[in-house]
């Protein structure tokens, strides 16, 4: 038998034994096919934050809404700031706030909240989710002033629950509050914004407020038009679904 020859009949065999394999696992008596549950999505839960400027001429820097766990917090008084509520604080960029230990979710408002403005910000969160709130934004025209609330406990809202808080200013501890020349992110100044270096006390603390010029501060880029009394933000929380 030459080799072609041998090729041939080794594959006829082959064909023959696939095709018997076949005809056995053949039945007239197949069963059903298993039955695969649907894949149900979670009810969410909808919350809408409405948040009011209350200040006379302090823009506040885009508001950050931040859905995280019970077990964090943004900030603490007579804390150190971290690194990115420091960047808020100094420069209004609350993007790595997303990156903060046990933050869910970060939704940010559509731009400068200007004096006596409001915005409401939408959130929809899975039930696993739901745990804390954090708002937070920068009154843009001072060194590391900052305004909000954190830890607030989304869990105690029934559907149409409203609860509205009014929060006072912080200092995030992180920059001397000089409002000299090139140190304000804000209109009054167009000055820097975060710097690495840390040369206040390092500690999150009541704002002791603006001085100004007109009071004095011979090198303040501010005027007695950019000081303000807590609370300089009011924040309306409120579960929809």
């Amino acid at each position: 038998m030459n080799y072609l020859t041998d090729i041939f009949k080794r594959s006829a065999m082959a064909l023959v034994a696939i095709a018997t394999i076949g005809l056995a696992g053949c039945s007239d008596n197949d069963s059903p096919a298993p039955v695969v549950p649907p894949v149900v999505s979670p009810v969410m839960q909808d919350y809408s934050v409405t948040v009011t400027n209350l200040t006379a001429n302090q823009p506040m820097s885009p508001i950050a809404v931040v859905a995280h766990t019970s077990d964090s917090k943004l900030w603490s008084t007579g804390m150190a700031a971290s690194v990115a509520l420091e960047v808020l604080a100094e420069s209004g960029d609350n993007s790595d706030l997303a990156d903060e230990n046990g933050v869910n979710e970060l939704v940010i408002g559509a731009g400068i909240l200007v004096p006596g403005g409001a915005e409401t910000i939408s959130l929809s969160l899975a039930p696993a989710d739901v745990a804390d709130l954090s708002v937070v934004t920068m009154l843009v025209n001072t060194n590391d002033a900052f305004t909000g609330t954190t830890g607030f406990d989304l869990a105690a809202l029934a559907v149409d629950d409203t609860t509205t808080l009014r929060v006072i200013a912080y200092d995030a501890g992180t920059e001397a509050n000089s409002e000299a020349k090139g140190t304000i992110p804000g209109p009054a100044d167009g000055g820097e914004g975060f710097n690495t270096d840390r040369d206040d006390n390092d500690k999150v603390h009541g704002h002791p407020g603006v001085i100004s010029a007109d009071d004095g501060l011979a090198d303040s880029v501010l005027s007695a038009a950019h000081r303000f009394d807590n609370p300089v933000m009011t924040i309306k929380i409120t579960r929809t679904q």
